[in-house]
């Protein structure tokens, strides 16, 4: 008899239908009931292990139920049912980045503290009426390369050789499984909407920082095995469910999935997604009555040779060009990376790329490889054009150069594990600013946290324009301070939308961090 090994999880909603996400024991034909509304699909097998996507039609608010061969598998016992509500506009969004999977009790909460997601799922079985419209979830939903005791014990039984690490497809999937199974994040998972996007650690740490990392790893015995079961189970456990019902229908890997391709099929893809980044795009878009939310896609699109660096390759890049407009009461863009730093490490990063470019020679140049990769110097600031070229666009969205200025411009990442908030010095039209949460459960200790505010905070802000002047680089397009925060302990953040205006709630398991409402400025009288 099948089983339901994990899911639900509620993934694209829309005013019609959702899909619904599953992966089961043995192959079998998936049954999802929603009100008078029934769909099926039969489950495609990729490395022994079996999946299903089923989109099922919604009139309004409905609770669902989920069968496996004509047996009942969700509502799971001792779980609240989980209703779908169609989602035509975005209200509340709830985001964050950063989460490890170790157990919930001593003295792991000691070490990692409480799971804020977790603390989440339980606080809506309690009140269902605070529930979101949507889940972001911006990087490092798993780490594949800082593992729990249950998935070194998981490894241990499987291999005597290799890393400490995820190396196949079965080892992503065991980490996959950890990382949702608990029963208030399966719930919340298979009960709010979400929309995901990878970070390094579901790859690797510093992933694709630089050519000669690229160069690095490709000499290392069973890398090629880990990225492609790293972009491989990417794409099954978290981008197929980001992609409407039509995109996903034009999907030839899927398809080929479906028809039984199985492991070659995605395998294959997954090569060619590392070997050719511009032969995929992982970056979405959805509009949702007044707002329009991009996310970006900051790791597996970069073009990385020196001296024509960019954080996204030109296919990438047009794509986001054409969709960052105007004519929406709010513009969000999700980007694991923080596009504003703290200005003093930014512009550390510009110099540093400058330096690893060769404007002080060879010499300096390798020196400042090992300084980019040892320091992580690889967010925004150290792909300076393409920094440049966003400002420029956000810039103009805001000023009404693209249609109609949003009220808000509001730039959403994670990554750095400390959260805050950084605000555009301009005046008039739509404001813009850095709404940075990290992490949801992965915290610095207290020597890396007094660390981090001298490097970003203090060392940097002294040093950053000075060596940025030393590197004849530009001042950037764009000003900005650090106006909130920052704050340390694992949290998550609420973003409220309402016209002309937007409210941004930062929250850890007991209670809010710190909450602030956005509205426009007026422009600037004449004089």
């Amino acid at each position: 008899m099948p089983e339901l090994v994990l899911g639900p999880l509620l993934r694209h909603v829309d005013a019609a239908a959702a899909t619904v996400w599953v992966e089961t024991s043995e192959p079998c034909t998936v049954r999802v009931r929603a009100g008078d509304a029934c769909s099926e699909e039969h489950t495609f097998t990729v490395h022994g292990h079996h999946y299903a996507l089923v989109d099922v039609g919604i009139e309004g608010p409905v609770a669902y139920e989920v069968e496996l061969d004509d047996t009942r598998v969700w509502p799971a016992d001792g779980l609240p049912p989980s209703v779908i509500r169609p989602l035509t506009r975005l209200d509340r969004m709830i985001f964050g980045s950063c989460r490890t999977s170790v157990p919930h009790e001593e003295p792991y909460v000691r070490t990692h503290g409480p799971d804020v997601l977790r603390a989440y799922g339980l606080r809506l079985m309690e009140s269902p009426d605070e529930r979101p419209d949507l889940i972001l979830l911006l990087g490092d939903q798993v780490y594949a390369d800082e593992l729990t005791p249950d998935m070194k014990e998981f490894i241990a039984g499987r291999r005597d050789e290799g890393p400490e690490e995820v190396v196949d497809f079965e080892e992503y999937a065991e980490l996959y499984r950890q990382a949702w199974s608990d029963p208030p994040v399966r719930w919340l998972l298979a009960t709010v909407p979400s929309l995901m996007i990878f970070d390094d650690h579901d790859v690797r740490d510093d992933w694709n920082t630089s050519n000669v990392w690229r160069e690095q790893m490709a000499e290392v015995p069973w890398w090629d095995r880990r990225i492609v079961s790293a972009l491989g189970s990417y794409y099954i456990y978290q981008h197929l469910g980001n992609l409407p019902p039509d995109e996903r229908a034009a999907d030839p890997v899927l398809a080929a999935l479906r028809a039984g391709g199985g492991d070659e099929a995605l395998d294959t893809f997954a090569r060619r997604a590392d070997r050719e980044p511009d032969s995929v795009r992982w970056s979405y878009h959805r509009d949702l009555g007044g707002a329009r939310l991009i996310v970006l896609d900051s790791r597996s699109a970069r073009v990385l040779e020196p001296g024509r660096r960019r954080m996204l390759d030109p296919g990438e890049w047009d794509w986001f060009d054409k969709h960052a407009t105007g004519d929406f009461d709010h513009l969000l863009i999700g980007s694991s990376l923080p596009i504003l730093l703290p200005s003093g490490i930014h512009h550390v990063e510009s110099w540093n790329e400058a330096v690893c470019d060769g404007i002080w020679g060879r010499r300096a140049a390798r020196w400042g490889e090992r300084v980019r990769q040892f320091l992580d110097l690889e967010h925004w600031g150290a792909f300076r054009r393409s920094f440049e070229e966003l400002a420029h666009v956000v810039l103009e969205v805001a000023s009404g150069s693209r249609g109609r200025p949003p009220a808000t411009v509001l730039l959403l990442s994670g990554d750095v594990h400390y959260s805050y908030m950084a605000s555009v010095r301009r005046r008039g039209g739509g404001r813009v600013h850095q709404i940075v949460c990290s992490p949801i459960r992965n915290p610095l200790s207290r020597t890396l946290r007094f660390a981090n505010i001298v490097a970003s905070f203090g060392l940097a802000g002294v040093l950053g324009g000075v060596l940025a002047r030393t590197g004849g680089l530009p001042r950037p397009p764009l000003r900005w301070r650090i106006s909130k925060g920052p704050w340390f302990p694992n949290m998550m953040t609420a973003i409220d939308l309402a016209p002309g205006e937007a409210a941004v709630t930062w929250f850890t398991d007991t209670g809010d961090q710190d909450a602030v409402r956005i509205r426009p400025e007026p422009p600037a009288a004449p004089r």
